[in-house]
């Protein structure tokens, strides 16, 4: 994995949603973390924080049920729910009994999912502008699940071009023509169209109303970090989540949008490294 284009997950899990493409970096004997991506990526949004983490940890990235090179298919399950439940799975499958795992977006809704109503132990938890508070989902969000079976008979064409738009307004400093290309790829396949609207159809705020009561349960180090230009979740949550975690630490990072993965990755890659070195 040296390079963009040779990002490739060569290990794959029967899970019970679907088949899920995955692979580890680093030493087998290094301390174990997990990266979740969210919605709508892939694992790809971490190969650069994965790289750089992977030269003292052992590091775990996968494709969600329904997103990227894991299985999509008719009738399939993508809920929080469902992709909570897969990755208390994956845990036992890679024999890792208590990880450390950084979670973006509404994989951070999976992660505490897991944790809270699954039993996954974690050693820590940094979660990275993530889904957790009511309400979410931006009008175009909404606006998409609500007419999944419109939107479904797009032309191929003009579906493109309405993912290009989305993905892209996830960053704040615009992404590089190659990655945006990248992360679009999956969603312009025969399978990956309508998994598209699938994926946001079946995804609402019960899902993180049914844990965000909870927060306060927490008893393991976490580290909140949040792009102080995010568009999609204002910077606002971040300290109102915060204020619901006990002991939580907070990172803000400037010049960040959604993505701070492609907008800030060095300072990012920092704030988890000593997170993970330190637990602060």
């Amino acid at each position: 994995m040296t390079t963009d284009r040779e990002w490739t997950l060569d290990q794959t899990f029967a899970g019970p949603t679907g088949a899920v493409r995955w692979a580890a970096l680093g030493p087998e004997d290094a301390p174990p973390v997990v990266l979740v991506h969210g919605t709508p990526f892939s694992s790809y949004v971490w190969r650069g924080v994965a790289r750089a983490l992977s030269r003292e940890h052992r590091v775990y990235v996968w494709d969600l049920p329904g997103y990227g090179t894991s299985e999509m298919r008719s009738g399939q399950d993508v809920t929080l729910a469902a992709q909570a439940r897969v990755l208390t799975e994956l845990l036992t499958h890679w024999g890792l009994d208590e990880p450390a795992v950084v979670a973006h977006d509404f994989g951070g809704c999976v992660a505490l999912r897991a944790h809270l109503l699954h039993g996954a132990r974690f050693e820590r938890l940094a979660v990275v502008d993530p889904v957790a508070l009511a309400p979410w989902g931006s009008p175009t969000y909404r606006l998409l699940g609500a007419n999944a079976d419109v939107f479904t008979q797009l032309p191929p064409a003009l579906h493109e071009a309405l993912v290009r738009e989305y993905v892209g307004s996830a960053s704040h400093r615009g992404l590089h023509p190659a990655v945006l290309d990248r992360l679009v790829e999956p969603w312009c396949t025969e399978e990956g169209r309508p998994a598209f609207y699938r994926q946001i159809e079946q995804n609402d705020q019960r899902f993180t109303d049914e844990i965000q009561g909870r927060y306060g349960e927490l008893a393991l180090p976490v580290l909140i970090c949040w792009g102080t230009d995010d568009t999609w979740i204002p910077v606002e949550r971040a300290h109102e989540l915060a204020k619901l975690i006990p002991g939580a630490g907070l990172r803000l990072i400037e010049g960040a949008g959604h993505l701070v993965q492609e907008d800030t990755p060095a300072e990012l890659t920092g704030e988890l490294s000593r997170f993970l070195r330190t637990g602060r």
